[in-house]
């Protein structure tokens, strides 16, 4: 175990393995497991009753919770046992009883977590899911496989995500909304299965926008759900409007990528 002289920051009855990479100022609570093939970053604090399986690489000023299971192997009937991967970045928090797979080898081998999220109590990040920065996940929301979320996305308690739908940047879903289809970037879904409800507009003021960007979001937002277009035509209409708003310029991206269809 590389621990550069914090030992003392491991509590003797936690269990770390010899191969695990502990950064400076690591914390490890008592009874939690580190496996093997688990690189830590510095000043990450791991609470009491934590299971951390490798292959894993997290990295600096983490807050891990008690009884969360990070790293574990897929829940896919399709998992072999290959040597898949877990990447987590810097200050993320994950609350109780959160779990958190390792990727496949159909997919990109790698379920990964970005920069500042904030994942709540019962969360769960099945494999492959690549959720971006700043994502808010409420107590028991969950992930099927390959999910993708874009950065600022929020997710309501209980929201249920099907297996390889995105959600995009700055979009809301209320508590209990189940998406089976692919939420485009700034707005609100509510219900099961998800229906659209105008854009995020106080998350954007939060999050710096303009009035002048917002309202042109909301133009792009009845372009593509008010004005009765066919998808391709709405998509030229907003690929006009991105030229004088590039905010609308995430629409265009992420419909011309939609693989699932959006909620509509």
């Amino acid at each position: 175990m590389h621990c550069q002289g914090f030992q003392r920051l491991i509590d003797p009855r936690a269990a770390v393995d010899p191969s695990a990479d502990l950064e400076d100022g690591v914390e490890v609570g008592p009874f939690s497991i580190i496996g093997p093939e688990v690189k830590i970053g510095r000043r990450t604090r791991i609470g009491p009753h934590v299971v951390i399986k490798g292959p894993a690489v997290i990295g600096r000023d983490n807050r891990i919770y008690q009884f969360t299971s990070i790293g574990d192997d897929p829940q896919d009937k399709k998992y072999a046992g290959e040597p898949t991967r877990l990447e987590i970045g810097d200050r993320n928090v994950i609350r109780e009883f959160a779990t958190i797979n390792r990727g496949t080898v159909q997919d990109s081998f790698t379920t990964r977590i970005g920069n500042d999220n904030l994942l709540m109590a019962y969360t769960h990040v099945a494999h492959d899911c690549q959720i971006g920065n700043h994502v808010i996940m409420a107590n028991a929301a969950s992930l099927g496989g390959h999910v993708h979320i874009h950065d600022h996305a929020i997710l309501g308690g209980f929201t249920i995500v099907h297996q390889f739908c995105r959600i995009g940047g700055h979009a809301f879903c209320a508590m209990g909304t189940g998406v089976t289809r692919d939420v485009p970037p700034y707005i609100m879904v509510s219900g099961h299965p998800a229906k659209p409800y105008g854009i995020n507009s106080e998350g954007l003021r939060r999050r710096g926008f303009g009035d002048l960007a917002i309202q042109r979001i909301k133009r792009a937002y009845k372009t593509l759900y008010m004005q009765q277009l066919k998808l391709e035509t709405a998509i030229e209409a907003l690929k006009e409007q991105a030229l004088e708003t590039p905010e609308v310029a995430l629409y265009v991206e992420f419909l011309q990528t939609s693989s699932r269809s959006i909620v509509r």
